[in-house]
């Protein structure tokens, strides 16, 4: 019978879970996802709409991933019509400033890495 070494996480390992984790969170639509529902939960509709260019298909395999890893709460009420909520789990509240840094990091250094690729692009391409 052969026994289960059990490592400290370490993402380096192509072996280790935590590699998934990584995958997840790095997502655009995930880390999209949290930052609109920072504030407040929101139905699938509003996070659709606050979303642009997701399909509903997308979001729907975003969310329920997100659920499964324990970032979001999904909240049914019993009203008719049916109402769905989503709003983030405190698990998710640990990763958010994180999170909304990164998508602020990449909105203050688009015009620096858009400069860059142009001087790539013009190098390379003759």
């Amino acid at each position: 019978m052969s026994k289960k070494i059990m490592l400290a996480p370490d993402a380096f390992l192509k072996v280790c879970p935590s590699r998934a984790v990584l995958a997840r969170i790095g997502q655009k639509w995930t880390v999209l996802a949290m930052v609109a529902l920072q504030d407040s939960s929101l139905r699938f509709g509003d996070i659709l709409r606050r979303l642009e260019g997701v399909s509903q298909k997308m979001l729907t395999q975003t969310l329920r991933a997100m659920e499964r890893d324990g970032l979001i709460e999904r909240s049914v009420y019993d009203e008719r019509p049916l109402r769905v909520e989503y709003g983030l789990s405190p698990l998710a509240r640990t990763l958010l400033p994180l999170v909304v840094e990164l998508k602020e990091w990449a909105e203050r250094s688009l015009k620096t890495i858009e400069t860059h690729n142009c001087i790539f692009d013009r190098k390379f391409s003759h």
